[in-house]
């Protein structure tokens, strides 16, 4: 009987290994795939913009392009801190810059495919145009206790460029009290969407998404630094499927997707 039950048993032990075996290459599979994705960390300003180059990605290639989307200050802090992804856009210099500096990003791959430009920014139902100059009288543009939107001055590439703008036109001083800084610059555009600030400063690109709001004015090119956008891979990830992604990420097909969104291509 002992010799019975141990054949009978180890049918019984390959069919359970088996099963166990294709249970793991299931559950491999998708890991695998995921793992084969290409993630790019990009400045929130871009993100209607690359959703859809994602999607056209997916169409000619059949693969997906993962992106998350943040202050640039915000990604490039996370990628110091071991983030995993592939790509980083920046929406200035600085922030690209930094990455380079702390040796997360490979500066030989650095491309600068796209700008923008800086605008000011109203609720629609209270907007009035107006000429940013010198001798524009921000405080009574604003009224009593208006603020004005934007990002974080001393990180996020919106605010930076923002508070350079006004200190270039000797208004920072008058009326940094009234600025609002936020984590993004979307986040920005949703405070004057909402009605929640008299005014914002954004990329010329998210305010033309925008619901609700107007432009009022543009900030003259010589007030602050050019909107510039590089994009660079991430140290480490320099393979083939990343560097697909990234040529078409500058190419001619998704610079047609940025133009259309309002960037300016280069």
């Amino acid at each position: 009987m002992f010799h019975a039950s141990v054949l009978s048993f180890r049918p019984a032990v390959k069919l359970a290994a088996a099963a166990a075996v294709a249970l793991l290459l299931n559950i491999a599979a998708p890991v695998a795939q995921a793992q084969a994705q290409t993630t790019v960390f990009a400045a929130a300003s871009m993100t209607n913009a690359l959703q859809d180059v994602g999607k056209l990605y997916k169409e000619k290639t059949g693969k997906d392009v993962v992106f998350s989307f943040a202050a640039s200050s915000a990604l490039a802090k996370q990628l110091e801190q071991g983030a995993p992804a592939g790509i980083f856009i920046s929406a200035d210099n600085k922030w690209m810059d930094y990455t380079e500096g702390k040796d997360l990003t490979l500066k030989a791959t650095r491309v600068t495919p796209i700008g923008n430009s800086l605008v000011l920014i109203m609720p629609a139902d209270k907007a009035k145009d107006v000429k940013i100059d010198k001798s524009f009288d921000w405080l009574a543009f604003l009224g009593a206790d208006g603020k004005i939107a934007t990002g974080l001055t001393d990180s996020v590439p919106i605010g930076v460029y923002a508070k350079t703008a006004l200190t270039n036109l000797g208004q920072w001083d008058k009326v940094k009290d009234r600025v609002v800084g936020a984590e993004s610059v979307r986040a920005a555009l949703a405070l004057v969407e909402r009605g929640e600030a008299a005014a914002g400063i954004v990329y010329s690109t998210d305010a033309a998404i925008a619901k609700n709001v107007k432009v009022v004015a543009t900030f003259p090119a010589d007030s602050h630094p050019p909107v510039e956008y590089p994009y660079e891979i991430v140290k480490g990830q320099d393979n083939a499927e990343t560097k697909a992604v990234f040529d078409f990420l500058v190419g001619p097909e998704a610079k047609a997707v940025y133009a259309k969104y309002g960037f300016v291509v280069h």
